[in-house]
């Protein structure tokens, strides 16, 4: 009805007389003016009990269902996720190629492996330095390294036992010793270094081989003084026939080790300060013989021992028990004792160029075997270290056969002219040490760092004062000598 009143009006306005009025021109609202985009409106925030504004595809949660995905038709892909194209294209990546590894070269190789070889033996080096070891020696306890520990074992001391050299004097002459000599022993006196060695009978009662080794360091060269078993020492055995080979047993029971014995004999009767000792038995020489494979040798005659002949004459190798015999061997000679004492020069000689050939035909490394075998098999006894016996056999393997003297204490032995009965009323055949003679000898040749030894420092005793024999008094000879030289006199019949 209003529609129609209007209609009615607007007719009735252009009938009459007045003039309708014009319509009221619409104005062009510029874009600029117009008004605000109903998104912008939506976006505009008026409070804060108004609901932030917040984008059309923004999805704020779970409880809101997410924005509308407009969908533009059939041949069109539907929108994808966020992220989804992204992780397609790395889907579908062609991967690279993988580099083909680098073929490494020996050089590469062995310079890593002496790398870790270097590592660990630096590593090694380290630990074997370290003082994490206990050493007691003489009562003194310290902190060392397993390398000085090694240097300082004496795994053959246990046998004989430790020598006590606290009472020595040694009496050195500062004028001629010199202040080292280089091969850094455990001595007496700087300059020189003195082994006794003992070779002990069938029963290890007494010492029937004795003789005194002395290293001139400085000299390069070997003296050995052979001690004859029947030397007259009764202050110094109980025995009554008072021979220096029965000290080891029946020399003052309160001194013990036995070995200390024969060591303050040889001290107080002749002035050599010894540094350490090697014993062994007659049964123990046949091993060490076979170990090297035999001695060379060349016999005039054959020996026979105990009415068996043993060797033949000629160019012979003595095998382990043949050595023994022909060291013990003594009844066919016409100087008995003495005539053996000679013997065993000639197998000490052999036995010498030996070891000198090994030393040059195979190498020290050779010597350092045998030595080996004998510590592991305790065919000695020595309170010498490894460490010590192996530089004195780097120092032997380097003499001559000319630089290695022997000599034998001067002296004669008794007879029926001149019997020596014992305590027990019983005659014993004995050697008389030549005293002067005897002192002669040492203060030329074994006391070459020491002041000379004068009769008040001696404890030698001579039964025979009145020498009628002088064939022992000089017996000194190189070893090259003794290798090319004639056996001893040999007994009648």
């Amino acid at each position: 009805m209003n529609e129609m009143d209007n209609n009615e009006e607007i007719i009735s306005n252009s009938a009459g007389t007045s003039n309708p009025k014009p319509l009221r021109k619409l104005k062009r609202i510029q874009p600029s003016k117009a008004a605000p985009n109903i998104n912008e409106q939506n976006n505009v925030y008026h409070g804060a009990h108004e609901a932030p504004p917040h984008d059309m595809n923004e999805y704020h949660g779970l409880h809101e269902a997410p924005p509308a995905q407009q969908y533009h038709g059939l041949h069109e892909a539907p929108p994808m996720r966020q992220g989804f194209v992204e992780e397609q294209a790395y889907l579908n990546e062609e991967p690279e190629p993988k580099k083909a590894g680098k073929k490494r070269s020996w050089k590469d190789i062995l310079v890593k492996v002496a790398a870790i070889t270097g590592s660990l033996v630096l590593i090694l080096a380290l630990i074997l330095n370290m003082p994490i070891l206990w050493y007691k020696k003489n009562g003194v306890k310290e902190r060392v390294s397993v390398i000085t520990y090694f240097k300082r074992w004496q795994p053959l001391v246990e046998i004989e036992g430790e020598l006590d050299k606290t009472s020595i004097d040694p009496k050195v002459n500062t004028e001629v010793m010199p202040d080292d000599d280089g091969l850094d022993l455990p001595q007496l006196v700087e300059g020189q270094f003195t082994v006794m060695f003992l070779g002990f009978d069938e029963e290890s009662f007494n010492t029937d081989v004795m003789w005194i080794c002395q290293f001139d360091i400085m000299a390069g060269k070997l003296r050995i003084l052979q001690i004859p078993r029947d030397s007259a020492v009764p202050d110094f055995t109980s025995s009554p026939n008072t021979k220096f080979n029965s000290i080891y047993s029946m020399g003052d029971q309160d001194i013990q080790p036995p070995i200390q014995r024969v060591f303050d004999a040889v001290y107080q009767c002749f002035g050599i300060p010894i540094d350490a000792y090697v014993t062994t038995t007659c049964f123990d020489i046949v091993d060490l013989v076979d170990c090297v494979g035999g001695i060379p040798m060349t016999l005039d005659a054959p020996i026979q021992y105990d009415g068996v002949t043993i060797v033949d004459s000629g160019d012979v190798v003595l095998n382990g028990v043949q050595s023994e015999w022909f060291i013990r061997y003594r009844k066919g000679w016409l100087e008995g004792d003495i005539g053996r004492i000679q013997n065993q020069r000639r197998f000490m000689a052999a036995a010498m160029q030996k070891m000198l050939n090994i030393a040059k035909d195979e190498g020290k490394a050779k010597l350092y075997s045998y030595m080996k075998q004998i510590y592991d098999h305790k065919w000695i006894a020595t309170d010498m270290s490894i460490e010590d016996l192996s530089k004195l056999i780097d120092f032997a393997s380097n003499l001559t056969m000319d630089s290695v003297q022997v000599d034998m204490v001067p002296g004669e032995g008794s007879d029926g002219t001149k019997p020596y009965f014992g305590p027990d009323g019983r005659e014993y055949s004995i050697y008389s040490i030549h005293l002067q003679e005897t002192l002669n000898l040492l203060n030329e040749y074994y006391r070459p760092y020491q002041q000379p030894l004068t009769k008040n420092d001696t404890a030698i005793i001579e039964w025979i004062t009145e020498h009628a024999v002088s064939n022992y008094d000089n017996k000194t000879q190189t070893l090259d000598k003794v290798l090319n030289g004639a056996e001893p006199a040999r007994a009648s019949g």
